[in-house]
């Protein structure tokens, strides 16, 4: 188990679990995996996602209705696992749900249920320390979001903090689909690899094959979040979901890599 990426350029693909029910994110994972993505993240619906645009606001809505709570995501992980051996699975979270959890906890758990690491979406990296020596402890790797705003300095130490991969945002905002990639997103790249070894995907607005292939030209993976949970949205429940996404993400790799050939059942 590792956040790594089996295939060049890579796929992290992003769901919000429990959107709409558990069930449905289950089959679209493994739809996901199936066509192609190297690492899942899995994440965690939250009552103020501040980070997030319309689409995932709306799913995380979805999802809390359903019920779904940190400690079933980590449950759908742990399944997941058993199933799905060499796909990174990378939990996306905001700080308050692993508080309330307890950090100690959750690293005990995430680790139990098979999970790589954890993306914490509103921790600043100078403000990670306890964070940080708990997920060392108990082997979940850290990621941390690298902004074009961000200074040298900064870039340094979130590089440093990073384990698996180093997530470098787009652009400044919120998360959404967008028509053409911020043209700064090749300068943070090469600035991020100044400092790490560490693979860099690029996230944040990339939704199409025309995107994909533009990022991952010079980066080592792209995130694709708003667009597979539009999807998702638009599909409904169970397999309807599923095949969709398998068809989305198939035709998001479509001439940038050889995509996976089975298909949804």
């Amino acid at each position: 188990m590792a956040l790594t990426f089996q295939h060049k350029p890579g796929l992290v693909a992003y769901i919000t679990c429990g959107d709409p029910d558990l069930e449905t994110s289950r089959e679209v994972i493994h739809a996901a995996i199936r066509a192609g993505a190297d690492v899942i993240e899995l994440g965690v619906p939250f009552s103020d996602p501040v980070a997030d645009g319309p689409v995932i606001q709306r799913a995380s809505e979805r999802a809390l209705h359903a019920g779904t709570t940190l400690r079933s995501v980590l449950k759908l992980a742990s399944e997941i696992r058993q199933q799905e051996p060499q796909v990174g699975l990378l939990v996306f979270s905001y700080l308050n749900p692993l508080v309330r959890f307890g950090l100690e906890n959750f690293a005990v758990e995430a680790r139990l249920a098979g999970v790589d690491g954890v993306l914490v979406t509103d921790l600043p990296v100078e403000e990670a320390a306890e964070h940080l020596e708990i997920m060392r402890k108990h082997q979940v790797d850290t990621v941390f979001l690298a902004a074009p705003t961000s200074p040298d300095k900064r870039l340094k130490g979130i590089c440093d903090a990073s384990r698996g991969f180093v997530y470098a945002v787009s652009r400044t905002g919120i998360t959404g689909t967008r028509q053409e990639v911020a043209a700064d997103a090749s300068g943070l790249v090469k600035r991020i690899k100044q400092f790490t070894k560490l693979p860099v995907a690029v996230g944040f607005g990339i939704s199409n094959a025309q995107q994909f292939a533009e990022v991952t030209s010079f980066a080592d993976a792209a995130v694709v979040g708003s667009g597979i949970v539009q999807v998702i949205e638009q599909a409904g429940r169970g397999k309807a979901a599923a095949k969709a996404v398998h068809e989305f993400i198939t035709r998001l790799l479509l001439g940038t890599r050889q995509s996976a050939q089975s298909t949804t059942k």
